[in-house]
């Protein structure tokens, strides 16, 4: 939307100022006119004749007067067109960790294991969001949740080193429920979802059809997957469905840093109506102006004495 389609004001009550200024304006340059009382009784030729020392800028400069005051009254009701983040949003948005938690996780071909190589990735990924609300979510053949997004990472760094396959209902890869769950954990703030997997099963049209349901949350996948293996092509190909990034794991810290600086982009849902974003006032350029027009009015005078007698 172009700024003229978003043009309006936050207080337009103060647009009905703007004529008690203009009258007002009137009525005080009629009082504070000295020949007021002639121009009642005299022609205006042979007064502007017989008028001597007349200061032709008076005019202007009570024009200017009523000028600053509009421009005043204009700012006071505040002009907008442009959205920007409100200074009570400054907080990280949420990130629901979606952890998978099937049997072959288990496996050692990354040691010790793939599920403690995704263990030890969430304690990194926890360290590094300072504050950021964290959540946990595991699944298999179903999904289920172990904490909602919560300030406080390390209580989930913690809750993800207890999760195993062995306390899972059932084996299985329910992602598209995982997914689900997690968007409703989110809630109407938004966020953003990291998916932990060593294999991912094709979604279904159907399954698609929910996911893309109401606001798009941005997904980011960690994958758990040694670098040419048929899993990290599964992986892939689910990603390019959800239209998620894909991280393979690495030995150093690198993969967390990257999750990290993507997150770092996810914002809190506009239309969730919670205050992340405002309007921002622009009405505040006008005030220069009105200072400007105000200048004229502040003449320095300047008082002459004469002295009398010879010398």
């Amino acid at each position: 939307m172009s700024g003229f389609e978003t043009f309006h004001f936050l207080r337009p009550w103060w647009l009905l100022a703007l004529p008690v200024m203009i009258v007002a304006w009137w009525h005080l340059r009629r009082l504070s006119d000295p020949l007021a009382g002639w121009r009642r009784s005299m022609d205006p030729e042979l007064l502007e004749a017989m008028t001597l020392g007349r200061d032709s800028g008076s005019k202007i400069r009570s024009v200017l007067q009523l000028a600053a005051a509009l421009l005043v009254g204009l700012a006071l009701a505040g002009p907008v067109w442009r959205l920007e983040p409100s200074t009570f949003a400054g907080d990280p948005a949420p990130v629901m960790v979606l952890l998978r938690a099937d049997e072959s996780m288990s496996l050692d071909d990354l040691s010790p294991s793939r599920l403690e190589r995704a263990q030890l990735k969430i304690h990194d990924f926890a360290a590094g969001r300072e504050g950021g609300a964290l959540g946990l979510l595991a699944y298999a053949g179903s999904a289920h949740l172990v904490l909602p997004p919560t300030e406080d990472a390390q209580v989930v760094a913690t809750m993800a080193g207890h999760v195993s396959p062995e306390i899972m209902p059932k084996p299985g890869d329910d992602l598209a429920g995982a997914i689900l769950r997690g968007k409703r954990a989110l809630g109407e703030r938004g966020g953003a979802m990291i998916v932990i997997a060593d294999d991912a099963v094709a979604l279904t049209s159907a399954d698609l059809s929910r996911w893309s349901d109401g606001p798009r949350v941005p997904i980011h996948v960690l994958a758990v997957a040694l670098d040419g293996s048929p899993e990290l092509d599964a992986i892939r190909q689910v990603a390019g469905q959800l239209r998620a990034s894909v991280t393979r794991i690495s030995a150093d810290g690198s993969d967390v840093l990257e999750l990290l600086d993507k997150v770092a982009g996810a914002r809190a849902s506009v239309e969730g109506g919670d205050g992340a974003t405002r309007w921002a006032e622009d009405g505040w350029y006008l005030l220069p102006l009105a200072a400007l027009c105000m200048l004229p009015l502040f003449r320095r005078e300047q008082q002459l004495s004469t002295t009398e007698g010879v010398t």
